[in-house]
Parts: C-alpha cells; structure tokens; sequence
C-alpha cells in the first residue's frame, strides 16, 4: 500500500500517512457517493490522515458550511473506521452566519461541539486556528484550546494562515502560560506559491519542531497538468481563480518543466510536484484533494517517486522566476 508508511505528527504521540486527503471538495465537486468512493480509496492505499474544516463548503449556492464534516461522519460511522484514521478539523475562517467565525474562546468551544456532532466522534484528532484573529488576544484562544484538550474533545493543536511573526508570538504565549503548544502548521505551499512559507515561516517551523502539511498543494488542480494553454478553460469549480493566478508566462514554464521531469521518471505532472513537496525537509503530509479513486491512486503514487537533486534544482528554479 503506497500509503501505509507513517510520519510523525510533529511532538504528538500522532503518526500519519505521507499524503493528508483534503476534503473541501466534499459537497461541492463530490456528492455524497463520489466522496464515500475517495475515501474508502484513500484508506484501501493505507491512507489514515484526513483534514476537513468546519467552513467546507459554505461557498457553494445552497449550502451553510458543515457539508464536508457531515459526509466525513457519515462515512466514519458506515465504515466503523474511526479508529485508524486521524481526523483534522478547523475553527475561525470567515464564513456563513452559520459559522460565527472568530477565535473568541465561546466561538472555539461551540464550533468545536457543532464538529464533533458532524464528524460523529467524541474527540476531534488535530483541531486547528484556521485563521488568525487579530481581535481576540492570542492567551484567550490558546486557552480555550488547552481547555477542550483537558476536557478530552481535541488530541492536539495546530495553526494554519500565520506569518512568521505572529506564529512565533503565539508559541511564546503557549509557553508563558503552560498551554499545549500547536504541533503542526498548515500553509499554502506549493511549487508556484512560495512566498508566505519559504524564508522566516520555514525556518520557524523546523526550529521549533512543528510538522507542516501544506494547503492547494497542486495550485487547486493547477499543477496537476489538466489546464493546457491550447486548451479551454472551464467556467465552474475552481477554474476561474486558476486562470488569474497560473495561467501566465511563469506557470506554463513551470508546466514545461514538470512535463520533462515526469517524462524521464515516467511520472504523472501532478505525481512530481507532490514528490517535490515530499522531499523538502520539515513536510509532513502534503494536503491533496480528489474526486475520483483513480485521481487519488495516480496521487499516491507521488510517494515512490524519487526526484534527483538536478530535478529539485530545476523546479526550484522554475518557480523562483
């Protein structure tokens, strides 16, 4: 199983899967049917790591947020699983009235019990700030966090959307105050978006000790190879946000290099920029999202894949342009 070799989870007594399945395409791109399929897929490879939020998918016409949540406890009771998988959920994004976004301790707690009724579980594995909150001082939240850890609702912490300074900040509120320190971080990294994670941001999470397991890891399907510039560009899902970020003189030359790169390794594109992830030190779990089994066994395979230094060097070049 492609899947089955195991990371640990920062300073947590955790071990995960080298690849994280994200879920925010549930209830958007993947009914309920489609869902079920990817993550019976996901555990079949030997898969245990699965990251949700409580804010998925409230962007979509029709829904209030809650719908990944909901399909993931579905799922867990169904497949009576719960115990070899870790389950990762968010607090604090901006989103529906539904979701009253903050990090205020009652707005930590009651979306907390809001998730553990969704997910159908009686502790949540890696309960993450989702988003930092300027107006609530960091000791209350870390509080409130440390509190449902003691009270048994969460395992551990963990931030995501932090720059270098505030994540920094916080950690030294955690150890000024006794409180559990965050053990893994989540930003948006991946070979075309580098600038909030290489630099001070990495160099913090490696001296401290923080796993990190980066978000849109394939430029939301971007990096995957399936927008082509000969090619057209769909209207719905996430295209229209990949067209104004990648669709440019330096994406198609990333492309380029990905296409020769997979082309030596008889590798997929979306295959060597995940292993390209892998092999950066400090990466956890890179954080992928499919809607088919098959899109997530061609992802899987991205754990075999061993990239030489001049590929490494040209990729990172690639995107440094």
């Amino acid at each position: 199983m492609p899947l089955s070799a195991r990371r640990p989870l920062g300073s947590s007594d955790l071990t995960v899967s080298p690849i994280c399945l994200g879920s925010n395409v549930f209830g958007w791109t993947a009914d309920d049917d489609a869902s079920f399929a990817v993550l019976d897929t996901f555990v079949e490879l030997g898969g245990n790591f699965i990251d949700t939020a409580n804010v998925y998918s409230a962007w979509v016409p029709g829904n209030q947020g809650g719908e990944s949540e909901t399909i993931i406890g579905r799922w867990l009771r169904s497949r009576g699983v719960r115990d070899s998988v870790i389950i990762a959920t968010k607090v604090g994004y901006p989103g529906p009235p539904a979701f009253p976004q903050g990090l205020a301790p009652h707005q930590i707690r009651e979306n907390a019990t809001g998730s553990l009724t969704r997910l159908q579980v009686d502790r949540i594995d890696l309960y993450y700030a989702h988003k930092d909150d300027a107006t609530t001082p960091l000791l209350e939240s870390l509080t409130a966090f440390d509190a449902l850890r003691r009270d048994g609702l969460i395992r551990v912490m963990g931030t995501s959307n932090y720059g270098a300074p505030r994540l920094r900040e916080l950690l030294a509120v955690c150890d000024a105050a006794a409180l559990a320190r965050p053990v893994v971080h989540q930003p948006h990294f991946n070979l075309l978006d580098r600038d909030g994670y290489v630099g001070a941001l990495e160099t913090l999470c490696r001296e401290e000790g923080l796993a990190v397991a980066p978000y849109f890891a394939l430029a939301r399907g971007f990096l995957s190879g399936k927008y082509r510039p000969d090619a057209p560009v769909p209207t719905t899902g996430r295209a229209p946000g990949v067209r104004s970020d990648y669709m440019d003189a330096r994406g198609w030359g990333m492309l380029a290099v990905l296409d020769r790169v997979a082309a030596a390794h008889g590798a997929t594109v979306a295959q060597v920029s995940i292993a390209w992830l892998l092999s950066r030190p400090g990466i956890s779990s890179p954080i992928v999202s499919a809607t088919t089994p098959a899109q997530l066994v061609e992802l899987a395979g991205a754990v075999s894949l061993a990239l030489t230094a001049d590929d490494i060097a040209d990729l990172d070049a690639a995107g440094a342009q």
